[in-house]
């Protein structure tokens, strides 16, 4: 561990003794759930750790001016993905729930299905709504690119570009 790292790591355990309990209270005050507060209290610190390079510059003291406002994005960032894989998960759910009993899948193959689908977010995940809307549509409804097009009130060349952008960001993400 570089001496750089090691300021960082001491760093950020002072922050969470500091600030880990305010910030799961201000989670399970938004959530209603404690489990779940506790569990993205605990993401957030570990971006922290996974990601300083974002937050500092190279060789330079580590501190935040307002640590809180910047728990607060981070946390807030992590509860929108939350949000979305659980949304993404109920609709899963709710169309198997419109199948014929004879055609629904094992728990197993449920847990797959739903494993690819998360996998898929996060892979789209940072790329603008509209271009995530258009690969939705097309790759999951089967839209033909003018109707996405007329859906999302852009041209059918935007859809295109839009889909080239999504196709590329999963390429480049794909594990």
């Amino acid at each position: 561990m570089s001496a750089n790292e090691f300021v960082i790591q001491q760093a950020v355990e002072a922050l969470y003794t500091q600030h880990h309990s305010w910030l799961q209270r201000w989670l399970q005050r938004k959530l209603g759930h404690a489990a779940d507060a506790a569990d993205l209290a605990q993401d957030t610190f570990m971006r922290l750790l996974n990601a300083p390079e974002s937050i500092i510059e190279k060789n330079s003291d580590w501190h935040l001016n307002e640590p809180r406002a910047y728990l607060t994005v981070v946390a807030k960032r992590l509860l929108a993905n939350l949000y979305r894989r659980r949304a993404l998960e109920q609709a899963y759910l709710d169309s198997l729930a419109l199948m014929p009993e004879s055609s629904v899948a094992s728990a197993e193959h449920k847990f797959v299905i739903l494993e690819t689908l998360q996998q898929i977010d996060r892979m789209l995940d940072g790329l603008p709504t509209k271009v995530r809307a258009a690969f939705l549509l097309a790759q999951l409804e089967g839209m033909p690119y003018a109707d996405i097009a007329t859906q999302l009130r852009v041209s059918e060349r935007s859809v295109k570009r839009y889909m080239v952008q999504a196709m590329a960001q999963c390429i480049v993400l794909m594990p």
